[in-house]
Parts: C-alpha cells; sequence; structure tokens
C-alpha cells in the first residue's frame, strides 16, 4: 500500500516508520528541520507532489488546529479512492469534515503521548479506532495496532469526545492547578517531585493542544467536579473533621480499586 503521512513531529514520525516496515511510504511536512531519522520513507519536497504518488491512504498527524485546513489542502492532490486518516486528540469538527469531503475515512486515536510513553515500545499502551470508520480502515488498524501489542478500543466520534474529557481534561487540569500553586522555595518531597515532573512534561507540550484539550465541549462537567471535591476538601480541612477525612480517604482508595462504596 502506498500511504502518506502529513505531519513529521513525535507521533507522525513514529508513524511514518512503524507503516514503512509493511507499506511504501511518503511524508511531507512544511518545516524541512524534520525530515531526519524518518527510516526507509520518501520524502516529498512539496505538497503538488501527493498528486504524483497517488497515494492509497492518507495520514494526516500535523498538530490539532491545523488537521482540517492540512486536508483541505491536499485533496485536491488525491485520488478519489484515497482513504482518509487523522490521529486527532479531539474529533470535534472532524465528523462534519468527513460527511462535506465524501472521502473514505478512519478516524484513530493513539493514546501513548510522546511526552510520557516510550515510542521505542509500546506494548500495552492504549489506541482508540472510531467505530464510523470506514470498515477496510478500520481491519488495518487492527491488524497494525494488535502487531505493537497495544490494547485497541472502539468509540464513536461522539462518545470519544466524552472519554477523552475524564482521560484528557481531568489529569490535564489538575496538573495545570498544582502547577499554577508551585513555588520555586519549596522543598519538595518524593510525591511533590513525581507531580513536577508529570506537569513539566504536561507543559512541554503544544499549547494549541493543551486548549484544545480543555476547550473539549465535555470539559466543563470534570473541572466542575474537581470543583466540587475541592470545596469539599476545603471544608473537610477547614473543620478538622478527623471521621469525615478517614471516610474520605476510605472512599477513595475503593474508587481507584474501581470498587463500590
Amino acid at each position: 500500500m502506498k500511504i502518506c503521512v502529513l505531519g513529521v513531529g513525535k507521533m507522525g514520525a513514529w508513524m511514518a516508520k512503524k507503516l514503512s516496515f509493511e507499506h511504501q511510504v511518503f511524508v511531507f511536512d512544511k518545516d524541512r528541520e524534520k525530515y531526519s531519522n524518518l527510516g526507509s520513507v520518501t520524502i516529498l519536497e512539496e505538497e503538488h507532489q501527493i498528486s504524483g504518488v497517488a497515494p492509497d491512504m492518507l495520514v494526516n498527524s500535523v498538530s490539532l488546529q491545523l488537521t482540517i485546513p492540512a486536508f483541505q489542502s491536499v485533496l485536491g492532490y488525491l485520488p478519489g479512492d484515497c482513504l482518509l486518516c487523522d490521529i486527532a486528540s479531539i474529533k470535534r469538527e472532524l465528523p462534519t469534515f468527513y460527511r462535506k469531503a465524501k472521502y473514505r475515512f478512519v478516524s484513530l486515536h493513539p493514546m501513548f503521548g510522546p511526552t510520557f510513553a516510550d515510542l521505542m515500545s509500546v506494548r500495552d499502551e492504549n489506541a482508540v479506532i472510531i467505530s464510523d470508520s470506514d470498515t477496510a480502515g478500520k481491519e488495518f488498524f487492527v491488524q497494525f495496532f494488535s502487531s505493537l501489542g497495544l490494547n485497541i478500543f472502539e468509540y464513536s466520534f461522539a462518545e470519544h469526545d466524552v472519554m477523552m474529557a475524564y482521560s484528557l481534561t481531568l489529569p490535564f487540569v489538575s496538573s495545570l492547578v498544582f502547577s499554577s500553586c508551585v513555588s520555586t522555595d519549596a522543598v519538595p518531597g518524593t510525591t511533590f517531585k513525581k507531580h513536577l515532573e508529570v506537569a513539566r512534561g504536561l507543559l512541554s507540550e503544544d499549547e494549541y493542544l493543551l486548549a484544545e484539550i480543555i476547550f473539549n465541549p465535555h470539559s466543563l462537567a470534570q473541572i466542575e467536579k474537581i470543583n466540587n471535591k475541592l470545596n469539599f476538601l476545603w471544608h473537610i480541612v477547614k473543620n478538622r473533621d478527623t471521621d469525615e477525612a478517614l471516610k474520605f480517604f476510605n472512599n477513595l482508595r475503593l474508587q481507584i480499586r474501581g470498587e463500590k462504596e
């Protein structure tokens, strides 16, 4: 299969190299400095060269806010039977785009961001395939992800963004609030240092990605949940209510083990 990858940042480069083991892969990125350590792929110097490739699949791995514009800029260079693929963390306007574009598509979300995951070994990491996708596209990536030892989940577009408000917004917002309270005068303990490491990693991500994650329409419900729990904890501390604190800690232990109260 001939596959063209748009955008060769960390995740795009990873996709290009992994796919090139079994397929003929071409890459294009407007930032020429990213054209290094890509393995056995063919580099396209100009966007219009995609037309000469006539790819069977186009994998769009540019930054989140540019995903739809990047698709729109290359549609004129693609054959009508080309399979479009995105790896966007939040899907938002993509369902509408795909309906209007009238191309077959497969929408993915590799749940192993390059900041924290070891891209050399992603076994037991998670990946989402959108159930609304083209059947052949889903089958292709089920086989691809399975060969890497990934756990595969399937959600609709709507289900995906609801789930991401939980699995991305909740930890992101918690880390952002922690970061806003950090003092350079603090003497860090082990737990503090671990939280700080996570916060620094998160803040090394692209600002537009962070913004899109927290602007997910379903994020406000998670932020409200954080506010409610903080208010509850504030009252426990203010009243020095040991019994309520012990009950709170026990309920948290049950919750993180997936057990009911």
